[in-house]
């Protein structure tokens, strides 16, 4: 599904993550499981997470929302996210800090 063809402007969400040492295989399958909870949420668009060639147990994860809404409130605020939670929070250290960012006008997203 890509809502980029609709003209409609989308939000991308970048998390950098940092997994606890050792911990990067049952992280990665916990997020197997945790990518179903983000991709049934209302105005989730599309995901990927990217581990870090140079950095052991780095990852960055990037999330495209129809707007800051959707993530801020429709997800953060469901029951949904505390499931997300109990799955992936206790990997991380230090706790990430998720930001949103928007497109800049006339230059393509992709």
């Amino acid at each position: 599904m890509s809502a980029r063809s609709s003209g409609a402007e989308l939000i991308l969400e970048i998390a950098p993550l940092q997994v606890r040492p050792g911990q990067e295989a049952a992280f990665e399958a916990a997020f197997l499981e945790a990518q179903r909870i983000i991709a049934s949420m209302p105005g989730y668009v599309e995901h990927e997470l990217q581990r870090c060639l140079e950095r052991v147990g780095h990852y960055a994860l990037l999330v495209r929302w129809r707007s800051l809404a959707d993530h801020e409130q429709g997800f953060r605020l469901s029951p949904q996210y505390q499931q997300w939670k109990a799955l992936l929070h206790h990997f991380y250290d230090p706790f990430p800090t998720v930001l949103h960012y928007q497109a800049v006008a006339g230059v393509p997203a992709r």
